[in-house]
């Protein structure tokens, strides 16, 4: 008869030559009539001897107290944020995506993409970071970097920049088909110092027009995700950005049919002509400018007064063969515009004001035509609305008024955009047009988390071309990685999940019932708590990874992690990430 038996563990020691070698197995014993019989479970060998003598202690029932038992903890580090992020980096496979083979410059490249979405800052400062001494986090301690220096940081990203090619190739091969839509626009970025090739005074969409700027373009899929970007000097104009993508699209990404969007300061008239038009397989979405909407109304192509009622419809101009023409009304960004220009022209008349008054005080009055000149000068570029007066200067006075026609023109087309497309109609209709249009607000999204929000691609103080073009680089993959951990975790964001895919196009974009319901309660439906990208994450951090060791000198060291909360574990399931990388 056979009896159930206890577990234990069996220490057994092997002696070959001068040598002793030691076993641990976890082993059953049990009886068989009266024969005792020993039956081996597994190998602990391999294990630390404190955790060895942990299991053997727990299998004879003793209560096991940490403290008492002489057991420190010798190093706290927090964990659970570097779990999060390494785990989907990994899940995403961009580790080889970034190289197939394992090695020291890897792992840096990892370690620099990790601490961009965690805790941006300059690279001698995530040399630090890294360093065993001074470890801020586990991701030195996960990747193995106990010694990381300023200089081999640098020498990375040399190395990342050789793979950009191939890196984004694949990112293409993941996301992008032929036929697929692709997002592109650019930003600038300002620049700390003067000795950049790259750095250029140009346009500052960051309004700092003291300092020097770079361009970068991004590519995106229809959805947001990053596919490529591209650096170009300061002073480059958007427009002439848009031939080097098209041939990235074309030519190294090998795709025969794809629709371009972009907004009307990028896909210009004249990039039309020179790029895009008569080339097989290449279509676009664009907005016309202002000039254009006017000139259709001249023409007599558009009516406003048919769009009282309505917001959308389809319009054929001969100045626009073989396109189509999607016309759209929005009454509440008509109300906006009338709005903005009314304050426009009342801080105009303001500013203009004190110089008239400064023409006809007694004491030292303003006079000449060129000192008059310059001052309504500079007061009329602030405000851009210098069109809608008429100005009349002497030696000694100035007047002004409005020029109520043209103000009215213009009110007449408040609201009013038309897009632009050679898409045929039988792959996209006029709404899905206007769909794929404010898709763009997807890239925009990106350049506020690269810019400010997130990332903080700026400011950059590399001075060499291609120490910029790799730290923007560095920063895109750092996006990519934080965008697919927000759709991941999207349940637990203030994010929308469910947007009504059946809202009209032009209508003003609303949350759904189940995101303002989030937003006013900060529950989920699960009654979870919702928080932003960023306080998640540091939430996550309080996830510790602990060093223990006993109490004696020589003992062995080894790490216990702490419970994940049920939230913070809902959190790792949805990344599909486990607490221990």
């Amino acid at each position: 008869m056979k009896h159930k038996g206890a577990m234990h563990v069996a220490k057994i020691c092997n002696k070959r030559g001068d040598k002793t070698y030691t076993s641990y197995l976890l082993r059953r014993t049990f009886r068989v009539g009266d024969d005792v019989k020993h039956q081996t479970l597994g190998n602990l060998s391999h294990l630390p001897e404190p955790i060895i003598e942990l299991i053997r202690r727990g299998l004879k029932g003793e209560s096991l107290n940490l403290a008492s038992d002489g057991f420190k903890i010798v190093r706290t580090l927090p964990h659970g944020h570097v779990a999060a992020v390494l785990g989907t980096l990994r899940r995403l496979s961009l580790d080889t995506i970034i190289s197939s083979t394992p090695s020291r410059e890897r792992s840096l490249a990892i370690a620099m993409i990790v601490s961009r979405v965690l805790d941006p800052r300059s690279k001698l400062s995530t040399a630090n970071a890294l360093k065993e001494e001074t470890l801020r986090n586990s991701l030195g301690d996960v990747l193995g970097l106990s010694t990381v220096g300023e200089d081999e940081l640098y020498a990375t990203m040399d190395w990342l920049l050789e793979r950009q090619e191939r890196i984004e190739n694949k990112l293409a091969a993941r996301h992008l088909k032929d036929g697929s839509l692709v997002l592109y626009d650019v930003t600038s970025t300002y620049f700390e110092g003067r000795h950049c090739p790259l750095a250029r005074l140009g346009h500052s969409r960051d309004h700092r027009r003291d300092k020097l700027q770079i361009v970068f373009g991004l590519l995106c899929e229809a959805n947001g995700c990053p596919v490529a970007v591209e650096v170009f000097e300061g002073n480059v104009g958007d427009p002439a950005t848009l031939a080097p993508q098209i041939e990235k699209l074309r030519g190294r990404f090998g795709l025969k049919t794809v629709v371009i969007v972009g907004d009307r300061g990028m896909i210009t008239s004249a990039r039309l002509e020179n790029d895009l038009m008569g080339r097989p397989g290449l279509d676009w979405i664009t907005c016309l400018r202002s000039p254009a909407i006017r000139q259709l109304v001249e023409d007599g192509v558009l009516d406003p007064s048919l769009f009282d009622e309505r917001l959308l419809a389809e319009i054929k101009s001969p100045a626009y063969p073989d396109e189509r023409l999607v016309v759209c009304r929005n009454p509440l960004l008509a109300q906006d515009r009338a709005r903005k220009r009314e304050e426009l022209l009342a801080a105009t008349e303001r500013d203009l004001l004190r110089i008239q008054q400064a023409t006809a005080r007694k004491v030292r009055p303003l006079r000449g035509k060129d000192k008059i000149g310059l001052r309504v000068g500079r007061v009329l570029w602030r405000h851009k609305v210098g069109k809608h007066y008429q100005l009349s200067i002497t030696e000694n006075a100035f007047t002004f008024e409005r020029r109520a026609e043209r103000i009215a023109a213009e009110a007449a087309l408040d609201g009013f955009y038309v897009l632009r497309t050679s898409v045929r109609k039988a792959d996209l209709d006029e709404k899905d047009v206007v769909r794929a249009y404010k898709g763009l607000s997807k890239a925009e999204r990106a350049f506020r988390s690269l810019k400010t929000v997130d990332l903080k691609v700026r400011p950059i103080y590399h001075y060499t071309a291609d120490r910029v073009r790799a730290h923007v680089f560095l920063c895109m993959l750092a996006y990519y990685v934080e965008w697919n951990m927000r759709e991941a975790l999207g349940p637990l964001l203030f994010d929308d999940e469910s947007p009504d895919a059946k809202r009209h196009p032009v209508k003003p974009a609303k949350r759904s019932a189940p995101a303002e319901a989030k937003a006013k309660l900060r529950r989920t439906k699960n009654d979870e708590p919702v928080q932003s990208f960023h306080d998640l994450l540091a939430d996550l951090g309080t996830i510790a990874k602990n060093r223990v060791s006993q109490a004696s000198a020589q003992a062995a060291t080894f790490e216990v992690i702490t419970t994940p909360t049920p939230h913070q574990q809902r959190a790792l399931s949805l990344l599909q990430v486990a607490v221990a990388v």
